[in-house]
């Protein structure tokens, strides 16, 4: 896996100026590579929370944004921007592009009742997340332990083995194999390599009886990342994240627009057009 260097611009006012929000764009680039210029925009005091990770990002505060050539010049141009606002003119300026609500932080799993106060326990957990979450952004099924090292140091200067009670980084990984269902760990040509397994359970399916609620647990986790209005195909991304096999006919619909009325009716969202005629949804 090869790691580039990122020049990171951020316009805080259109990327929700939340911290959780900033976190997981760093962390989205981190994964890829080093951050070796970050720019903010449109900073205020009203933005205070955000002081602390900026600063130990070393992230600068700048007063305007002007359009740039890096595309041209060979650069790679990652955008990450929320739906609502995302023009056509910056997505074509790029050379990859994430809608925001994509990168916002996933939905909490919930745990079997038990006693898990333990510190350990709650670090093992949190890293065993962090390191799923590497492994879906890969364009390839595994990883080398190596670089999943590298990347976890990128994502947290102050990472090391010793601090979760392993010798070394193999007996780590071994480790989070047996508290994860999906993280496998081998050893192919005398190197360790880190995947995640596939889901063969079957996976939950929407019917007629349970598809309003689970888009309403959508909506309102949109609505609590401080998406006010997102684009349908996010929205339809979301629940095909959750359900796998969703199409619309299972929940008795025959396209997609029929549902976003049907949601209307029941007052959890508006459906707006904006100037270039693209449908946007506003969450009540």
């Amino acid at each position: 896996m090869s790691t580039s260097n990122f020049a990171v611009f951020v316009d805080l006012e259109n990327a929700g100026a939340k911290e959780s929000m900033m976190n997981n764009i760093i962390e989205k680039v981190k994964i890829r590579g080093d951050i070796l210029l970050g720019k903010v925009y449109g900073y205020e005091e009203r933005f205070s929370e955000l002081k602390e990770c900026l600063l130990s990002n070393t992230f600068n505060v700048v007063p305007s944004l002007r359009y740039g050539k890096l595309k041209s010049m060979g650069k790679h141009v990652l955008g990450i921007s929320r739906s609502e606002v995302a023009s056509g003119i910056f997505i074509k300026a790029c050379s990859e592009f994430i809608f925001l609500e994509s990168v916002a932080p996933k939905k909490a799993v919930s745990k079997p009742n038990g006693k898990e106060k333990e510190i350990a326990s709650s670090d093992i957990g949190a890293l065993v997340s962090q390191v799923e979450t590497i492994l879906q952004d890969q364009d390839e099924d595994m990883m080398y332990a190596s670089e999943l090292k590298d990347t976890l140091t990128r994502l947290r200067p102050d990472f090391n083995e010793r601090s979760y009670g392993c010798a070394t980084f193999g007996k780590l990984i071994a480790q989070l194999s047996t508290k994860s269902q999906r993280i496998k760990v081998w050893t192919e040509d005398s190197s360790m390599k880190i995947g995640l397994i596939s889901t063969d359970f079957p996976a939950q399916q929407l019917n007629k009886l349970n598809w309003l609620p689970a888009f309403k647990d959508a909506l309102k986790h949109f609505k609590a990342d401080g998406f006010e209005r997102i684009n349908p195909s996010i929205l339809k991304g979301a629940i095909q994240a959750d359900y796998p096999d969703f199409e619309e006919k299972q929940i008795g619909f025959k396209r997609f627009s029929d549902i976003m009325k049907e949601l209307e009716k029941e007052k959890l969202l508006v459906v707006e057009m904006d100037e270039a005629k693209t449908m946007l949804l506003k969450i009540c």
